[in-house]
């Protein structure tokens, strides 16, 4: 940020032609001034916006300079307003006392000898813009110090995270009011490092300790979880991390956040009891029927494999339900960080530093919104644009791509026959269910190998995980390392990874479970140690022919007939504020309410409205009831509804064009272009 061009030179010469003789210079340089007919005029002008201050010595020599100098002292301790003190008496404070009196009160001040040349002036006159240009550049780096703090601030609140400071030398603890809530401290209390310490549970203490000094003495990181036991004597779980922090002079810090997970404690506890529980009775009811005859044995045997099977489901259907909840709120909070980044990037300027912070910063945020894609494609709460697609000719069009991922020292060879039926998939998802399958395959022949890919025609008898009729299954079968048993059973299971720590999520293979439940298709893997594994993703056939395709979606276009009043409705204060910002930066005029009943009472004025966008998981009125009231109330008004499930709950199907969080200014404007205003 820079000085703004109309920030003026404030003049204060009483008499004569010397102030209009001023500002004719400062015009030729392009310096806005303002002439001042009294000091008191003069010393009411001198805010935070001024350029810089011109005066004649002789002008304050028996003024009372009290007021001036009060004005100089309040500055904000950015700011240092430059002075240019126009003198007769022979130069600056060594020779003039008045100037010496000056020169102390102004602070920032540049004394220029009568009679002098005008270019002499105007030079100064620079001199002087430059240095407060710095000074406004300053200022604008500690507003955006102060706003990124405020961000931090913020999220850190809505995380429910405490963080803190320690100094291992001093063993002084710095901790921030969500730290001392958490380990149910008021403001008031004392709560340093030997207070948290005592808070630990004694079995607990020995442990923690050892791993802040271990982090310490190896300058690593600092994780942990711990029990605490809060002064009202409730006993509470917590989670912290930290990383080592080196000063300048060599001193360290350590500096982390910290968590309440005791309910994640509890529901862990919880489905503990209820394993070792079922196993107890299936063990105890094993026992009896062992003694019975053969057929009863076959009977036990088929009982366990059933009740085997509907553990699994009841687990990986709450794993799913947790992971698509996880995900949607994820998605909300990316959306503050995605808007505010985005909104951001316009302001930086030239200065190519912040640009690069905020592209990796966006970046970062963008891999999160992919994470949660993974996520909710593994809890099949994804949308899914399911159309009849050519799997060959899907292949086909990824083959490129699929040879620059494998690498050359991996043979790639593809069976991909014509005339095959189509089926019913959605096809940049199968296309990322491909990608993942190869690079899982390439992974395992680290010394190279074989890899096919085939697509071919299959029935389904109804047995097991399809139903009857035919189905298109693409094949991925590589010569690598291979699966044993156990790692095999639980290949699919989210989170689960052979990989090195950092080189998988283990999302990949349960993402393309969750994708061919929800197509009504199955994933099958077959693998034995050393002899490769095989992929095979099953997927209904369409009923209409491989050529009756959807058309192409046109490109959305930006609305070229102005401005819109647009009616933004959404609880959460942080989204709301970024996608306001982002509306109004588009050229939008925009209404705000933060709850559905107090949109409806702007719907029900008189205010004209182009179009609502409403998020859906509201309280007390969510997105989808507001619709439908919005459209009793004004029929035909657009509505765009925004979601961080990428799949609304279930029965809460409606006819309304989406726009999924988090999104960029480029996606809003493309998705308001699309309905046409």
């Amino acid at each position: 940020m820079t000085c703004p061009g109309d920030a003026p030179a404030l003049i204060f010469m009483p008499g004569g032609r010397d102030a209009r003789l001023a500002a004719t210079l400062l015009s030729e340089i392009g310096q806005p001034a303002e002439i001042c007919p009294d000091l008191d005029r003069f010393v009411g002008a001198l805010d935070a916006d001024a350029a810089f201050g011109i005066l004649t010595e002789e002008a304050v020599r028996h003024a009372d300079l009290g007021p001036l100098a009060a004005a100089v002292a309040a500055q904000p301790s950015w700011s240092a307003l430059p002075f240019v003190v126009l003198t007769r008496h022979g130069g600056g404070p060594e020779r003039n006392p008045e100037a010496a009196r000056l020169s102390e009160l102004l602070g920032n001040v540049t004394f220029l000898e009568r009679p002098f040349h005008a270019t002499t002036f105007a030079s100064v006159a620079r001199a002087a813009r430059r240095g407060r240009e710095r000074q406004f550049e300053t200022r604008a780096a500690v507003e955006r110090l102060r706003r990124s703090e405020d961000t931090l601030r913020s999220a850190l609140s809505a995380g429910r995270l405490g963080m803190w400071q320690l100094h291992p030398e001093t063993k002084l603890l710095t901790v921030t009011p969500m730290m001392r809530e958490i380990f149910g401290r008021g403001e008031d209390e004392p709560f340093g490092y030997e207070d948290f310490l005592a808070s630990l549970h004694p079995e607990d203490r020995p442990g923690v300790i050892g791993t802040v000094e271990a982090a310490i003495g190896g300058g690593g990181e600092y994780r942990a979880e711990f029990r605490h036991i809060r002064p009202d004597g409730s006993l509470r779980w917590a989670e912290a991390t930290a990383r080592i922090e080196r000063e300048p002079d060599g001193a360290v810090r350590l500096v982390g956040l910290t968590a309440d997970v005791t309910a994640r404690k509890s529901a862990e506890a919880s489905q503990r009891e209820q394993t070792e529980d079922l196993e107890r009775r299936v063990a105890a009811r094993t026992a009896e029927l062992e003694q019975a005859h053969a057929r009863m044995l076959d009977e036990i045997r088929q009982r366990e494999r059933t009740e085997g099977q509907l553990l699994q489901s009841q687990k990986m259907e709450a794993i799913g339900q947790l992971t698509g909840g996880v995900a949607h709120d994820f998605n909300n909070l990316l959306m503050a960080v995605l808007g505010n980044l985005d909104l951001l990037s316009r302001h930086v300027g030239e200065d190519a530093r912040a640009t690069r912070l905020i592209d990796g910063a966006i970046q970062g945020a963008q891999r999160g919104a992919a994470l949660t894609q993974r996520l909710l494609a593994f809890a099949r709460r994804q949308e899914l644009k399911v159309e009849p697609r050519d799997l060959a000719e899907l292949v086909r069009g990824s083959e490129e791509l699929l040879r620059r991922s494998v690498g050359d020292d991996i043979e790639l060879s593809f069976d991909l026959p014509e005339g095959l039926p189509s089926a019913q998939v959605d096809g940049t998802q199968f296309d990322l269910a491909l990608l993942n399958l190869a690079v899982n395959a390439r992974d395992a022949m680290p010394d190279g190998g074989r890899l096919a890919i085939a697509v071919d025609l299959a029935e389904a008898a109804g047995e097991g995980d399809l139903a009857q009729g035919a189905y298109l299954r693409l094949s991925v079968s590589d010569t690598g390392t291979g699966m044993d048993a156990a790692t095999l059973e639980q290949a699919t299971q989210p989170f689960f990874s052979t990989k090195e720590l950092g080189k998988g999520t283990g999302l990949g293979l349960s993402m393309i479970h969750g994708l061919a439940q929800q197509l009504h298709g199955a994933l099958r893997l077959s693998s034995r140690p050393g002899a490769g594994t095989r992929a095979e993703l099953w997927l209904p056939a369409a009923e209409m022919p491989a050529a009756a395709r959807a058309a192409p979606a046109v490109a959305a276009t930006h609305r070229q007939g102005g401005a819109l009043r647009i009616l933004f409705v959404d609880d959460d204060a942080l989204i709301a504020m970024s996608s306001v910002d982002l509306l109004e930066d588009l050229g939008h005029h925009v209404i705000q309410a933060s709850s559905g009943p107090q949109a409806l009472s702007v719907l029900e004025g008189d205010a004209p409205i182009d179009l609502m966008i409403t998020d859906y998981s509201m309280p007390r009125m969510n997105g989808g009831e507001l619709s439908r009231r919005a459209r009793e109330l004004r029929p035909g008004l657009p509505i765009l509804l925004a979601t961080g499930y990428a799949e609304l709950p279930e029965g809460a199907s409606l006819d309304l064009p989406r726009l999924a969080k988090p999104y960029m200014q480029r996606q809003l404007a493309e998705e308001i272009a699309r309905l046409g205003l």
